[in-house]
């Protein structure tokens, strides 16, 4: 790889500001700006992120610990690349924390959060109308994130947060794809009804539909 793919993307030049680095770096990998087994260079994460050396390097060290990517022995870091299989295996665990996330939010909903909910809702269905799927793709990681806000279990949230950037490459691959965008919106349509009816079983419920569907989904794109 030439030592301009190395470098991290102008998209991504921004300061840390209220956000830790390693934030920013994990964000940068889940979308696809840096690829798998790509080297990631100190120097010009802290060029990139306006960090000093030592912030950076504290924050690779975060993100080896998540699985996210891996420290070679005199090379530096690299962004771990997780197989289709072991990426299906991390959605399987996904289904029960994902469920119980999407429960607890479905019984502890406030006025104001449906009202969110139901506007999340019709921008999703909107996106993926338009044909807009890097908007979807937004949307879609804004649900994950406000369901795990919403549920108020730390512990969930912390294994969600780990578990769903090592698996989300793969289900950009999908989310790419027109014809997977459709089924998508419908499935989180269902989850988003049902934590608006305020039914933790439904929600659980319809949580593991989706991913069951996912896993199904990444298996034919290998078939």
């Amino acid at each position: 790889m030439s030592s301009a793919a190395e470098k991290a993307p102008a998209a991504a030049v921004v300061p840390a500001g209220e956000r830790g680095v390693a934030d920013l770096i994990r964000d940068a990998i889940m979308r696809g700006e840096y690829a798998p087994n790509q080297r990631l260079i100190e120097a010009d994460l802290s060029e990139a992120f306006s960090a000093s050396r030592a912030t950076v390097r504290t924050a690779l060290l975060e993100l080896a610990a998540e699985g996210l990517i891996e420290r070679l022995p005199n090379r530096g870091a690299r962004v771990r690349a997780v197989t289709l299989e072991e990426a299906i295996e991390i959605i399987e665990v996904r289904i029960g924390v994902e469920g119980l996330c999407a429960a607890k939010t479905a019984s502890s909903l406030s006025d104001a959060d449906a009202e969110a909910f139901a506007r999340l809702r019709a921008d999703m269905v909107a996106s993926v109308a338009e044909g807009d799927l890097v908007e979807y793709a937004r949307l879609h990681q804004l649900l994950d994130r406000r369901v795990r806000e919403l549920a108020h279990h730390g512990t969930a949230a912390e294994v969600l947060g780990r578990l769903h950037a090592q698996s989300v490459r793969h289900q950009f691959k999908l989310s790419s794809r027109p014809a997977r965008a459709k089924v998508s919106v419908l499935e989180h349509t269902a989850i988003i009804d049902a934590i608006l009816a305020r039914d933790p079983d439904a929600a659980e419920q319809a949580v593991r539909r989706h991913l069951l569907s996912v896993i199904d989904a990444l298996r034919e794109l290998t078939a």
